[in-house]
Order: structure tokens, then C-alpha cells, then sequence
């Protein structure tokens, strides 16, 4: 059976005035014009520990972890933490209660049996939630995502993660030995071919370990772990309505991440980082991408295709991808798919697939 578990902080949400149609409205929308609010459409020279940090002045945000572990007796399962902050206007950043920034936290353990997952809100600027670069610290409530060492220069090279729900917590330590991996043009990763873009860098090296706990079952875990940081104020065109967005861990120690953004009146956007062992990037080009579904999983009113084959013709790599649990859906303020998957063919491994729009 498919145990779920959802929880919100209603009351502070109504008190906010953050229903969950608006939350659904401003992440899901995210093609919609953003004036007076700060755009990704130069690339830039991104800055640590500072681009650790928020950055009030872009409509939208987040820091975005998923991790594909094991336990003792090698049985899989699949770690989320996500933080999302958005602007409802913008200007400079007010204090207090007059903060214009929103906050959301989704946080979910996966194995093939069960799909277990939360959500939280927050309100800005009175200390509910937010962004620290150095020492980096993010948090929601008491669910963190923080560097471990605060010595100056230290990023992210040993963090703790953390979260806890109704059914539902864990806590693993990451350590890193690699250096942050920009996508795109030097960090500008381009959405269309109408110019839409976002600020997007990724630290796919964490090697994680720690526990989970089921109900009232630990479990002792060890694996990969990937973070994705990104920003912008309208990252889609108008007539993109959704993703396929992979990161994947193969066997040989490489690392790819793609996407796919589904127009209604044009073809999909593709674009992707092929990410050797080393740290060294190559920026893959749409025409050298295909995503093709192989299988579909209804769930209640909605279709996911949940099983795929994926192509990179420059580096021969054609493989099958299947989910750990094909039923995992974040039923939260806005529905999207997100699981752990394995993938066979040209190359093996494990990672993340997101789906959204469907």
C-alpha cells in the first residue's frame, strides 16, 4: 500500500493571507510577465558564498536537494528537501511583517513501497524562514539545510540537512571535495529560444550518509546526493507550461543533468551539462538531446510518463530510466512528480526525475 502523509501550517497560511491557490498560482505560472523585478538575461559572474544567499530583487527562487541512498542491505530509497522563496512584489526588501517574500518547504522519503511527503509556508522577514550565504543556513520551521563548518571560505563542503513530518523524518550529513558546477553560458541557463533564462548552478559531488525514520523505523543510509540552486523572475515563455527535468549519477563517476520544457505551440526546449568525473563541464545543445516516454502512470486525475529513454548522441549514451516507486507525486500546493530512478543501457546509475505541468 502507498502511504502518503501531508502536512501544512494552515492556520499561518490563512493568517497570511497564502492560500494554497496562491502558492499554485506563483510557481506553477512561472511563464507570466515579472515587471520591476530583476532579470536573468546577461550571463554574470556568480560569486561564492554570496550566490549561497538569496536574492530579493528576482520574483523566484530555491535550493533544491534530492539524494539517491541505500541502507546496510542495499534497499533504496530517495531523500527531498526543497525551499522555494517568492516575491509577491517588487522592490527593496521591507521588514517585518511588511516583507513581501513567501517561503515554501517540501520535504519527502521514497522507497518502492511508500512515498511519503510535507509541506510547510512561511511568511519573510520574521525569522519563520530564510537564507544565511556564510555560514550558509537555510531553514523553514525547523526543518535546515546548513554548512556544518562556518570557517570564512568554507561553502558547502560539509553540510547537514534535516526535516521532519507526520510519519516521517531524517537527518544526513554531505561532504563535497568538488567545486560548484554552472550550467548553460557560465551559470545563464537559457529556458527558449525567446531569451528567457535563469542564474543555475548545481554541487552534484555530495557524498551522503545519515538516517531515515519511517514511522517508528530507523534506517541507516549512505549515497549520492545533488543540490540545485537557481533564480530568475521568468524563466519560461509564455506557452511553456511544464518540465522534464533529470540529474543523474552514473556508474563511472559522471554526472548529467537535462530538461525538457513542453510548449503548446512549439517544439520542446532541451538543453543539459554533461559533467565529467573531475568537475569538468560541457554544455549540451537541444539538437543533441532526445527524450522519448515509454510508459505512463495514472494517478487519480493525472497521466505521468514515468518511464523513458533518454539519448545524448555526443557522448553515445541511450539508455532506459524506471522509477523506484512510480507513484510518486508531491500532492502539495502545486502537483508535480518527483522519485528516485535507476537507468540501464550505454551507461547505468541512479538519480532524480521532476516532472511538471501534467
Amino acid at each position: 500500500m502507498n502511504v502518503r502523509r501531508y502536512s501544512t501550517l494552515a492556520a499561518a497560511a490563512l493568517a497570511f493571507g497564502l492560500s494554497g491557490a496562491a502558492f499554485a498560482d506563483g510557481f506553477a505560472r512561472l511563464g507570466d510577465a515579472a515587471p520591476g523585478f530583476a532579470e536573468a538575461t546577461a550571463k554574470k559572474q556568480l560569486l561564492f558564498p554570496a550566490d549561497l544567499g538569496a536574492h530579493p530583487g528576482f520574483r523566484i527562487e530555491w535550493w533544491y536537494l534530492t539524494a539517491n541512498l541505500e541502507d546496510e542491505a542495499g534497499v533504496a530509497y530517495g531523500v527531498q528537501w526543497t525551499l522555494f522563496r517568492q516575491a509577491t512584489e517588487p522592490g527593496r526588501e521591507r521588514p517585518g511583517w511588511a516583507n513581501q517574500n513567501v517561503w515554501m518547504g517540501h520535504a519527502a522519503i521514497t522507497s518502492a513501497s511508500d512515498h511519503l511527503f510535507a509541506e510547510t509556508r512561511a511568511r519573510g522577514g520574521v525569522g519563520q524562514a530564510g537564507v544565511e550565504a556564510e555560514p550558509f543556513r537555510a531553514w523553514i520551521d525547523d526543518w535546515s539545510f546548513a554548512a556544518l563548518d562556518g570557517r570564512p571560505g568554507a561553502g558547502l563542503a560539509r553540510a547537514g540537512v534535516s526535516a521532519s513530518a507526520a510519519g516521517f523524518r531524517y537527518e544526513l550529513e554531505l561532504s563535497a571535495d568538488a567545486p560548484f558546477v554552472l550550467h548553460g553560458d557560465d551559470g545563464l541557463s537559457r529556458k527558449s529560444e525567446r531569451g528567457q533564462a535563469s542564474y543555475y548552478y548545481s554541487q552534484p559531488f555530495f557524498k551522503a550518509k545519515g538516517a531515515l525514520v519511517i514511522g517508528d523505523r530507523e534506517v541507516k543510509v549512505s549515497g549520492r546526493a545533488w543540490m540545485d540552486r537557481e533564480w530568475s523572475s521568468q524563466p519560461l515563455a509564455s506557452d511553456q507550461k511544464g518540465w522534464d527535468w533529470f540529474s543523474l549519477h552514473l556508474e563511472s563517476g559522471e554526472k548529467l543533468m537535462l530538461f525538457r520544457l513542453r510548449s503548446e505551440t512549439a517544439n520542446a526546449y532541451r538543453a543539459g551539462t554533461f559533467i565529467a568525473a573531475d568537475g569538468t563541464t560541457r554544455t549540451l545543445a537541444s539538437d543533441d538531446i532526445d527524450f522519448a516516454p515509454l510508459s505512463t502512470t495514472r494517478l487519480g486525475d493525472r497521466s505521468f510518463p514515468t518511464g523513458w529513454r533518454v539519448r545524448v548522441k555526443s557522448i553515445n549514451l541511450d539508455i532506459e530510466t524506471s522509477p523506484l516507486n512510480a507513484r510518486s507525486v508531491m500532492a502539495t500546493s502545486f502537483q508535480y512528480w518527483e522519485g528516485p530512478i535507476i537507468f540501464r543501457g550505454t551507461h547505468q546509475g541512479r538519480g532524480y526525475l521532476e516532472m511538471t505541468g501534467y
